[in-house]
């Protein structure tokens, strides 16, 4: 796995095989060749809570957590502008490409205030067409009741490649990292404004972290959902990474899944 390379937004019109990132840089450096030490295989079942968001072909593209049912968060960035028809969540598995518990998208929710400003608000729920069945290898993960604690441990799960622009790995990666507060990680990102209050950000070592095909998805702490994958400097080059907090959004959450889509901004998209 591996964190994120030159700002831009991929905004995947057709939902291909495209992952969808949000890299950073402030020069031309190329990061092309740079590896990723960190992440191993995940145990069968680790994190049942994981999904793989996929085109119709299998391609996967971004994570996500199962939160009810019905229900995935992932980042915004992975979802807007994409055909929700061209969706697919597939559950249960720690190999994005088993052709098995694949769901269908019935509508895409961003946050209403999406990109504005930049690089905020990059969260986004999938409610799906039919009900997720919960068994020992799929099951939903709870939202944050409490701030992050410095030094708390966040375990992030994906299939992110292992080198930059590189492929999805086939089994599910799993890393151990930190969590940085707020004053500490804006420090170590030379006071970027793109990082405000409703982020979190994860630290280990040089050589860990988030990358492509990572994004959206899931950070766990002490059994909750703390963040989601949303942006970096790639690849792990020894600065915090940047994910969505869920208990800063858990009141917009809570909302769109009680049926009031009702918002400025960005539709919702269904099918």
């Amino acid at each position: 796995m591996t964190a994120l390379a030159l700002r831009l937004l991929v905004a995947i019109s057709a939902f291909s095989c495209i992952s969808g990132i949000r890299i950073k840089s402030n020069s031309s450096t190329a990061f092309k060749d740079q590896r990723i030490v960190g992440g191993e295989a995940a145990p069968e079942g680790f994190a049942p809570y994981q999904i793989s968001l996929q085109s119709l072909s299998g391609a996967h593209s971004c994570g996500g957590a199962i939160i009810a049912e019905q229900w995935v968060l992932t980042a915004a960035h992975c979802v807007q502008g994409a055909n929700v028809q061209l969706m697919v969540v597939v559950s249960g598995t720690n190999q994005y490409n088993i052709r098995e518990n694949r769901h269908f998208v019935r509508a895409v929710h961003i946050h209403c205030n999406y990109d504005n400003p930049s690089m905020h608000n990059d969260i986004a729920l999938l409610q799906l067409n039919d009900s997720i069945v919960w068994n020992e290898r799929t099951q939903p993960i709870p939202l944050p009741v409490a701030p992050m604690q410095p030094g708390a441990e966040v375990v992030l799960t994906g299939w992110g490649s292992t080198i930059l622009w590189g492929n999805s790995p086939i089994d599910l990666q799993i890393l151990y990292l930190q969590y940085v507060p707020h004053r500490e990680c804006l420090e170590a990102l030379s006071n970027d404004a793109d990082c405000d209050v409703g982020h979190i950000c994860t630290f280990s070592r040089q050589g860990e972290g988030a990358c492509h095909g990572d994004s959206g998805g899931p950070l766990v702490s002490d059994g909750y959902l703390v963040g989601l994958v949303n942006w970096g400097w790639p690849c792990a080059t020894g600065v915090p990474d940047v994910h969505a907090n869920v208990l800063f959004y858990s009141d917009w959450i809570r909302t769109v899944m009680s049926g009031n889509t009702k918002c400025g901004g960005y539709a919702t998209t269904e099918r």
